[in-house]
Parts: C-alpha cells; sequence; structure tokens
C-alpha cells in the first residue's frame, strides 16, 4: 500500500494524519485521494470502515484556502452521528493548519447556535441534508463560494428521501464546483443523480467487500418454521448469552415490536431507527456503547452510525434485501481483528435471497440447528 508521505501533501497535513496513527493509506484513500487532487469528480463504491471519511477528506484539506472567507467545502450525511463522525475525523485532519474551521449542523441541536458559529466563519461544513436546507432558507448559509461537495452514504440518503434536498442544495452551488460521491452500493439513482450533476466522474471501486469480512467472522444460518422467528432468536441469545449484540430487522415496525417481544422474555434491549427523536438515539447509542444495554435492534439505516470495535456477534432476524447488507450488517462484528459470529434467521420464503447471499458474496456460511436437548450442532450436507 501506498504511504501518504508518497503523495504530495502539504507539512500540515502529513502531521495531522501522522498523529491520527496512520502511515499507510487504505485501498479507497490510495485511489481516490489523487484523483480529487486533480480536481476530478468521482464516483467512489466503498463501504462504512474503509477510510472514506480521510479519502475525501484529506484532499478537502488540501484545497482549502484559509484567506478565503467563505464556506468552500460541504459534506452531506444521511444521519447526525454519521456527520458527527465526519466532523470528528476532518477536525483532526485540520489540526495543524491555521485558519481552517469546521462545523457539523443536524437536526436535534439548537439551530440558533449552529447560525452563531455559521457567522463566526467556517470553511467546511458536514450536515445532514434538512438542516443544510434549513440553514440556507434562514439565509444563514451561504454556498456561494463553494468550490467542493461530498455526498457521503449517498445511497442511504436518497433511500430516506432526501434526493429532492441534494438537489436543491447542488443547483444552489456554483456550477463549476468538484462534486465527490462515496456509497456502499449503486441502485439507479445513483447514476441518475450523478449523470444530472457531475462532469465525466472517475469511478472507483474499493476491493471486494465480503473478503474483508471473512477473517474473523463465523458465520451460520437457521431454518426456522413460519411464526417462530422470535422464538428461535430467544434460544440462541440463552445460547450465546454475547456481551454486546446488535440484531437487524428490516423494518421499523419489526425494529419496535421485537423490542417489546425480548423485553417480555426478560432480555435488556433497545431499538434503534430513523423515527424515534434525537436525543432518545443518542441516550439509546450511549447506553449500548457502554454494555449498560447489551443488545441493541436496529434497521440498516440507523445502523451506518454505529462505530462500536467490541460487538460480539449479529443477528440477521430479517434476512436482507441486497446481498451487500449482509456483508454491512455482519461488518459490525470481528472488527479491530476480534472474533465475532453472525447468525441467519431463514423462512422457507427467504431461500432464494440466501442462495443469492451464498452466490454473490462466496462467503462460507454454515447451517446450524438446535437438537432435543437445545443444544447447537451444525447440519451436515448443508449447501453453506
Amino acid at each position: 500500500m501506498a504511504q501518504y508521505s508518497d503523495f504530495n501533501l502539504s507539512e500540515e497535513t502529513l502531521k495531522a494524519v501522522e498523529r491520527m496513527g496512520f502511515t499507510e493509506m487504505t485501498e479507497i484513500q490510495e485511489k481516490a485521494i489523487p484523483v480529487m487532487m486533480e480536481g476530478r469528480e468521482i464516483i467512489a463504491k466503498a463501504p462504512t470502515g474503509t477510510g472514506k471519511t480521510c479519502a475525501f477528506g484529506i484532499p478537502i484539506m488540501e484545497k482549502i484556502d484559509p484567506e478565503k472567507p467563505a464556506v468552500q467545502a460541504i459534506v452531506l450525511c444521511p444521519t447526525r452521528e454519521l456527520a458527527m463522525q465526519a466532523e470528528g475525523e476532518l477536525r483532526k485532519i485540520c489540526k495543524y493548519t491555521e485558519g481552517v474551521r469546521v462545523l457539523a449542523v443536524y437536526g436535534g441541536d439548537p439551530i440558533t447556535t449552529q447560525i452563531r458559529e455559521l457567522k463566526r466563519g467556517v470553511e467546511i461544513v458536514v450536515g445532514t441534508p434538512g438542516r443544510v436546507m434549513d440553514l440556507m432558507r434562514r439565509h444563514a448559509l451561504d454556498l456561494d463560494g463553494l468550490s467542493l461537495a461530498v455526498l457521503d452514504e449517498a445511497d442511504e440518503m436518497l433511500s430516506m428521501g432526501f434526493r429532492e434536498d441534494i438537489e436543491t442544495i447542488l443547483q444552489t452551488t456554483p456550477t463549476e464546483r468538484q462534486t465527490v460521491l462515496f456509497s456502499a452500493t449503486m441502485p439507479p439513482e445513483i447514476l441518475e443523480l450523478t449523470g444530472e450533476y457531475q462532469r465525466e466522474p472517475a469511478l472507483i471501486e474499493a476491493g471486494n467487500t465480503a473478503e474483508r469480512t471473512m477473517g474473523t467472522i463465523s458465520q451460520y444460518y437457521f431454518e426456522v418454521p413460519r411464526g417462530e422467528k422470535a422464538r428461535a432468536l430467544t434460544l440462541l441469545l440463552h445460547a450465546q448469552q454475547p456481551k454486546l449484540s446488535i440484531i437487524f430487522c428490516n423494518t421499523k415496525k419489526m425494529v419496535d415490536e421485537l423490542g417489546r417481544y425480548l423485553g417480555e422474555h426478560g432480555f435488556q434491549a433497545s431499538a434503534l431507527h430513523g423515527d424515534m427523536k434525537q436525543d432518545m438515539r443518542t441516550s439509546v447509542m450511549n447506553s449500548f456503547k457502554s454494555g449498560r444495554t447489551p443488545i441493541l435492534i436496529a434497521t440498516d439505516v440507523a445502523a451506518r452510525g454505529i462505530d462500536v470495535d467490541d460487538v460480539d456477534a449479529v443477528y440477521n432476524f430479517d434476512i436482507p434485501q441486497d446481498f451487500e447488507y449482509y456483508i454491512h450488517r455482519i461488518g459490525r462484528t470481528g472488527r479491530a481483528k476480534r472474533e465475532g459470529v453472525s447468525y441467519l434467521l431463514v423462512m422457507e420464503d427467504d431461500q432464494k435471497r440466501l442462495k443469492n447471499i451464498l452466490r454473490y458474496t462466496k462467503l462460507d456460511i454454515h447451517q446450524m440447528a438446535f437438537d432435543e436437548n437445545r443444544v447447537l450442532i451444525p447440519v451436515v450436507n448443508s449447501e453453506g
């Protein structure tokens, strides 16, 4: 892998990156940084946890002119949690660069405070589309001096219904701006957006996401009769007793229903999804990270902001609609070279999607079952 020192980066940026503990670039950084530095627009397909914030953050920092009193770069993120994470990384990158200020703007925090900070002068804004739009409507956020726009987790922003906001924001910025897009998946809506707002973007992809998950994660699936999934999950939780685990559901309704069910059966579990108020989501995440609540039940969108290294197990209560979501889900465990385990609960109707996951990811997902004594045993001649 390339070294940061191999590239023509400022001393301030190199010093900041070194302080962050990085020497070698990740694949997405090695591919994206030089292209962005040239001023080209990019569409980058990269999963969470591959260092993509630095992949766009370093070129942003190199392009900012501290002498120019204007918002010069904006990073749009789907959730408050992701905006906060991106702001934190960007602050670290600009630690030794004088005159560069970063501000995160999102719902759930007083807008008056954010307006006051904008008036004091900011070069980089990180925010959710809704709050950015609100600040623009109040004439508190002026993007006339913008030279670089980043759409981070673009697929999630589109799935959350932010397309109109994103288009409105881009339409009010200078047409000669550089626009870069990072996305874990590439649905057709992404290509529609890039066709409208980018000029001959370079396509960049960071490796095989499936390969990243194989090393430290043991993967299993269970065939479950209709109506028995919740009971099967409680058997698994009792058998494994993970200290910290995440359960994924496909819908907010199922997250709430399963949360009630587990609570009624003696488990300490909290729900996390986009319909919850921000203060409640923050409280749930703090409780989970501290270990006070050992089980978190979440949708895919809500889980994008989760950054916890010591998750023991991931349970797919609902089989994901897209095989790439399966990769993202199980990637929440087995992090930082720790051992992890993932489980899929599969009903008869799910067999086709299970076969697709096995075919596309080429992962070893082994079938397991409970014997008459509720002991986990492997199923011989399984497809996994």
